[in-house]
């Protein structure tokens, strides 16, 4: 079975979500990023860690950014240095999606947990699974 991991590449932290086996998705603790060479070595640690054969990054595609962001993953991805496959997916409105999710929640603050609920949704939409 393939093992995915999605990233939600931010410029303060990186949302973090894993599959075992393209059926479960679970939002992991995201990054929170220092510089880029910090951030890229504790993603290449997690891609070890967790066995992952694909890795499926979120990108605003058909927007304006599309063309810099693509850019920046690319040159992110390069310091990961991942040999496996690496996988696009449309990130349009994840963001949103993820603090309407936890919005409910008392204690809800920026700790990085809407970033990896955002790249859960980024990973079920890659994996065309339902949402909850």
């Amino acid at each position: 079975m393939m093992r995915y991991l999605a990233i939600d590449l931010g410029l303060k932290r990186i949302g973090v979500a894993y599959s075992p086996d393209a059926n479960i998705v679970s939002p992991l603790k995201a990054i929170e990023r220092k510089n880029r060479n910090q951030a890229s070595s504790e993603v290449k640690k997690l891609l070890s860690h967790w066995e992952v054969q694909a890795l499926v990054v979120g990108i605003p595609m058909g927007g304006s950014s599309e063309d810099e962001m693509r850019r920046r993953v690319a040159h992110f991805l390069n310091l990961v240095d991942f040999k496996g496959e690496i996988f696009y997916q449309d990130e349009s409105d994840t963001s949103i999606e993820a603090e309407s999710l936890i919005k409910g929640e008392i204690k809800y603050r920026r700790d990085g947990r809407v970033d990896s609920i955002a790249a859960m949704i980024i990973l079920k939409r890659y994996l065309k699974l339902g949402y909850l």
